[in-house]
């Protein structure tokens, strides 16, 4: 039957757009993990270099605090990102269901036609 030949296609489909939304999601994630080590590495440096490295003293370099606020703002970015992906996660693998029994249905149908 075509619809169901439209159906399984379809379901697919769906199934390699919620991988690559997931990775694209890990993507992400891991690029940000990365800007934020990069960004505490130069905190460090700077705080070395001003020998300050109290971020509530008078003197703490502004260069230091601007980082440290994205560095911050990263890792609240990373665990929204890790919510979008345990949420996607889930959907995934509803649609991997939703595929198999698709799949499962055509493969039957496909095995009937060819008895009759």
């Amino acid at each position: 039957m075509k619809s169901r030949e439209s159906l399984v296609r379809l379901k697919e489909f769906q199934v390699n757009e919620k991988r690559r939304q997931l990775q694209q999601l890990q993507l992400m994630m891991s690029e940000f993990e990365r800007m934020s080590k990069e960004l505490e590495n130069q905190i460090v440096l700077e705080e070395k270099k001003s020998g300050i490295s109290d971020p509530n003293h008078f003197a703490y370099p502004t260069f230091a605090k601007a980082a440290r606020q994205r560095a911050d703002n990263l890792q609240v970015s990373i665990r929204e990102l890790k919510t979008q992906q345990e949420a996607a996660e889930a959907v995934l693998e509803e649609v991997q269901a939703e595929y198999s029994r698709a799949a499962a249905l055509e493969e039957r149908d496909t095995s009937t036609r060819i008895r009759a």
